[in-house]
């Protein structure tokens, strides 16, 4: 394996030279995942799912990131992040940034997008070159289903102007009384109740050279744009223009002065449905400077908040095309299978005198085999983790369930198991966190629901989020009780589970059950533990050993002996970590790091990080595992868990990292990493500059596509092909 020594001049590891801004590099992956919408490999109706994330991807960045932003420049904040930068220069460069991107986007919607839809029956139409047996069918449409439930706001001094709520998408509105020729100006909401696109019936779409009519239609504010009389009768309409605008979103949160936090976030909630402060003005370019003047005004923002565009506003809601039943225009469907180990369990007894103790009866049995990897979505989530949960809930034998519940999605099959367990008189004990970000509504509901069937939850620590994934359930067996862990990577929710990668590990070790338990106590007692037997616990031990984790490599390396370190997770921000990963370099420690998302570390600079490579992989599926191996003089290490390399998973946050010791899941752990950093279809190489480079097939090299290659992996490993 290659070394360098380390360089005898000194260097300033935290020169600001040597990090990337984390807001431009968010900005660089939400732009590889616009290339998978220009990428004609990518399936058609794929390619506006891209162009929908993209857009939710900004809206989102927009009303946690740039409202944060803007604060800081209101609040004259001047500190510098690693990088040098101020906030009003992160501004300004992220503005820089974003609007050739926007125009890239709507341009390939309209230019590209477009005509290949029609190619194969799709028409988003105009309505102005409807026909007029279209118009005919569109207005009475609308007279029935849409005129009911718009409301027009007039804007006047005896009228200020309207609230207009985050994300919605309205129409600016100039009418003129033909009486007195004055004019007035009005907003219309384009109301959120009703679809997007209106569909027109079969036999009114358009055919073109036989192609089938698989759906035309136009876009709701444009149905509602052509019958404005209806909603200003005697009133001329002189012009409208649609606009969307965006709000600080985040939650303002006194944790430490909330006597009852779930009612203290059921009233952050309602403040945010309110709205915070706009941040962002989107309109189309043609609109009237009196128009947008009126707008920034109203809406107290400047001209640095105002994002043109030509065509549609809120590309997001392109998502509704997915819906068509082309599979011909989708990615082949998923194909996710059961585990091997899995595949003949039979459910418990309901006796409590069946012990179920031979092997392979039931799902303890199997872990009581061995330990147990899973790796989603190739491995069907609902099989394993929703069914190890509903095994416990309905096993006369367990007589407790513990885990904490992050996101889960609105029809969660988990948390009714828990409802069940609880029923059936076991001890359930969950820890909701309510502060994550966007779902904390949909936590609230489930916390409540938990609590009415005498299950005890809790809502975390102060000042903590909750992020670790983890289940306790603990099983009387004969003359013992046994405890059976379950660690992953990602959150308890059957819906992104088909969507996410990510690992989870089952297990019942007497040292891990230990260590899950101590956290347990840790999450919903009082305890200073700062030990674990096998476990990395944020914000307890965890950054200390990740550093002396990567310090050991180069301690090797310096003896003589080889140094590597192999790391996948969603994002590397970390001051620390990355100053300790650029020593490592330095002294000769191969590093490979496959991170997703944001990555503020520098790779390939000469004397810093010639021996640190960094890849992306952006794909089908939403890459979300974290691992992290080390050589260790060729003892090998390998962890799995839920934290990134960043301040808020390592200070933060309570996360869990966990040893893997079975060497045949170390060994499909390598495995899956050693087939990522092959790829050569999804993968994307960032460069010193902060820039990606998506790596390509030559006549040597053929297609890698690691996603595939999982999937295709978990497929023989059932016999399926």
């Amino acid at each position: 394996m290659p070394k360098s020594k380390k360089s005898a001049t000194p260097i300033n590891l935290n020169d600001p030279q040597y990090y990337l801004n984390r807001e431009l590099s968010w900005l660089e992956f939400n732009n590889r995942v616009l290339h998978e919408a220009c990428d004609p490999r990518t399936p058609l109706l794929e390619r506006l799912k891209f162009l929908a994330i993209f857009s939710s991807n900004l809206d989102e960045f927009f009303m946690v990131r740039v409202a944060a932003l803007k604060q800081q420049v209101e609040a004259k904040v001047s500190q510098l992040t690693p990088d040098g930068r101020t906030p009003q220069q992160q501004l300004d460069d992220i503005r820089s940034t974003l609007v050739p991107q926007i125009t890239k986007q709507h341009q390939h919607f309209d230019q590209a997008l477009q005509p290949l839809l029609a190619s194969h029956g799709i028409h988003i139409l105009d309505y102005i070159n409807l026909s007029q047996k279209q118009r005919t069918y569109l207005d009475n449409y609308y007279e029935d289903q849409i005129f009911p439930v718009l409301t027009p706001l007039a804007v006047d001094p005896s009228h200020p102007f309207p609230y207009i709520s985050n994300l919605s998408l309205n129409l600016a509105v100039v009418v003129k009384n033909p009486d007195t020729e004055e004019e007035f100006f009005a907003r219309v909401k384009v109301p959120s109740v009703l679809p997007r696109f209106l569909p027109l019936p079969p036999e009114l779409g358009i055919q073109e050279n036989e192609q089938p009519v698989n759906w035309t239609g136009v876009p709701l504010e444009q149905a509602i744009a052509h019958n404005l009389e209806s909603l200003f009768p005697g009133m001329n309409i002189q012009e409208y223009h649609p606009f969307r605008i965006t709000r600080d979103a985040d939650l303002a949160l006194e944790e430490d002065e909330a006597d009852d936090l779930l009612l203290a976030i059921e009233q952050e909630l309602r403040k945010r449905r309110m709205g915070g402060t706009p941040v962002r003005l989107e309109i189309q370019s043609q609109t009237p400077e009196a128009i947008r003047s009126r707008l920034l005004q109203d809406l107290e923002l400047t001209e640095s908040d105002v994002y043109e565009v030509d065509g549609l506003l809120g590309l997001r809601d392109l998502m509704y095309f997915m819906a068509l039943p082309l599979p011909e225009l989708k990615d082949p469907p998923r194909q996710s299978v059961v585990h091997s180990r899995l595949q003949r369990l039979k459910e418990p007894s309901l006796s409590p005198d069946a012990l179920d103790m031979e092997e392979g009866k039931d799902f303890f049995a199997v872990i009581r085999e061995k330990d147990l990897l899973v790796h989603h979505p190739y491995q069907s989530f609902s099989a394993t983790v929703v069914r190890f949960i509903t095994h416990a809930a309905h096993d006369p034998n367990v007589l407790a369930i513990k885990m904490t519940l992050y996101r889960t999605s609105g029809d969660s099959p988990i948390v009714n198991a828990l409802i069940a367990a609880a029923e059936n008189g076991k001890q359930v004990s969950v820890l909701v966190e309510l502060k994550a970000r966007f779902d904390e509504e949909n936590n609230i509901y489930w916390a409540r629901r938990l609590e009415r069937v005498g299950v005890h939850v809790v809502y975390g620590l102060v000042g903590l989020k909750t992020h670790s994934k983890i289940v306790l359930v603990v099983r009387r067996e004969k003359d013992r009780m046994r405890r059976y862990v379950h660690i992953g990577t990602g959150n308890y929710n059957p819906k992104t589970a088909r969507l996410y990668t990510d690992l989870g590990l089952f297990s019942c070790r007497e040292e891990l059950g230990a260590d899950i338990t101590d956290i347990f106590n840790f999450l919903t007692g009082y305890s200073l533990q700062k030990s674990y037997r096998e476990l990395l616990v944020a914000p307890v031990n965890m950054r200390d050993r990740f550093l002396s984790l990567i310090h050991r490599e180069m301690e090797n390396v310096q003896n003589g002996f080889s140094g590597r370190i192999v790391a996948k997770m969603n994002s590397l921000v970390d001051p620390q970590i990355i100053t300790t990963l650029y020593e490592a370099s330095r002294a000769g420690v191969q590093i490979d790091l496959i991170i997703r998302g944001i990555c503020c570390l520098r790779p390939g600079l000469k004397d810093v990080s010639e021996n640190i490579r960094v890849i992306s992989i952006i794909g089908r599926f939403l890459e979300h595992s974290r691992i992290f191996y080390f050589y260790n003089n060729e003892q090998e290490e390998i962890y799995i868990g839920s934290a990134d390399w960043m301040r808020r998973n390592l200070d933060r946050r309570v996360e869990v990292i966990t040893l893997v010791k079975d060497s045949d899941i170390a060994k499909d752990l390598q495995e899956i990493m050693g087939i990522m950093l092959a790829d050569n279809r999804q993968a994307w190489d960032l460069q010193p500059d902060g820039s990606y480079v998506q790596r390509q097939t030559h006549e040597d090299s053929p297609e890698t596509n690691s996603q595939k290659t999982l999937m295709n992996m978990a497929l023989r490993s059932t016999g399926i092909v």
